[in-house]
């Protein structure tokens, strides 16, 4: 368990905490929410080409839109059948439909990374695991803009990450997407179940991981919305 441990502490919370305090340091005015919200698109930023992969598969899923209805009309009648040939045509078109789903999942240790962090990692701890060419802060001042403590947990913060969230699975999902197969079935559900989600956990968290979130989820709207410009002659 201890090298698990070492691997996670390693290339996960030491270097999240070092960009952390880096940033707090050198940035004028040394706001923590500023921090976050730079370290959050640094993060975006080293995570960008998975995240383009998930945005050009919902592109191709909505380009075999017209396959798989054909499918569902020649074997309504047969399910085991449809989800047979469904899945067969997402191999043959190198498609995999819960590749958003994966995305999300890849960030779980990034998310517990930052959710270690916020809640501990500023403490008296903080100066053993600071590189050597990191300044220790004399403290850390958590306001963000002087408004409210991104230590404490935030309704408004929670709120408006879900919002954000809701916006960010709509954007997501292409709009000639509107299937009735398994895929976009779970597509159209998880467009209501991650806000809620979102909502509960953060109610209980630091609202720095909801500043995250909501940071993450505008950058994710972007992303998308460029790749969607590109791809239009």
């Amino acid at each position: 368990m201890s090298f698990f441990i070492l691997l996670y502490d390693s290339l996960l919370y030491n270097p999240l905490l070092n960009m952390l305090v880096a940033l707090y340091e050198f940035i004028p005015g040394q706001d923590f929410g500023v921090a976050v919200i730079l370290l959050t698109l640094l993060v975006r930023l080293v995570l960008m080409p998975l995240f383009s992969l998930s945005i050009r598969t919902q592109f191709k899923m909505a380009e075999l839109q017209p396959k798989l209805k054909e499918l569902q009309a020649k074997l309504k009648e047969n399910k085991e059948e449809l989800t047979k040939a469904t899945l067969g045509l997402y191999r043959k078109e190198g498609v995999n439909p819960f590749s958003g789903i994966l995305v999300l999942l890849l960030q779980l240790p990034i998310f517990l990374a930052l959710f270690h962090l916020f809640r501990s990692g500023l403490d008296g701890e903080l100066a053993l695991r600071l590189y050597p060419f990191i300044p220790v802060p004399a403290g850390i001042d958590t306001s963000f803009f002087g408004f409210f403590d991104l230590a404490s947990s935030s309704l408004a913060v929670a709120v408006v990450a879900a919002v954000a969230q809701f916006f960010q699975a709509k954007t997501a999902i292409p709009p000639q997407q509107k299937s009735a197969d398994a895929a976009s079935q779970i597509q159209q559900r998880m467009l209501y179940i991650f806000p809620i989600v979102t909502f509960a956990i953060l109610t209980s968290l630091p609202s720095a991981i909801g500043l995250y979130w909501i940071t993450t989820s505008v950058f994710s709207i972007w992303q998308q919305r460029m790749m969607v410009g590109k791809k239009k002659p």
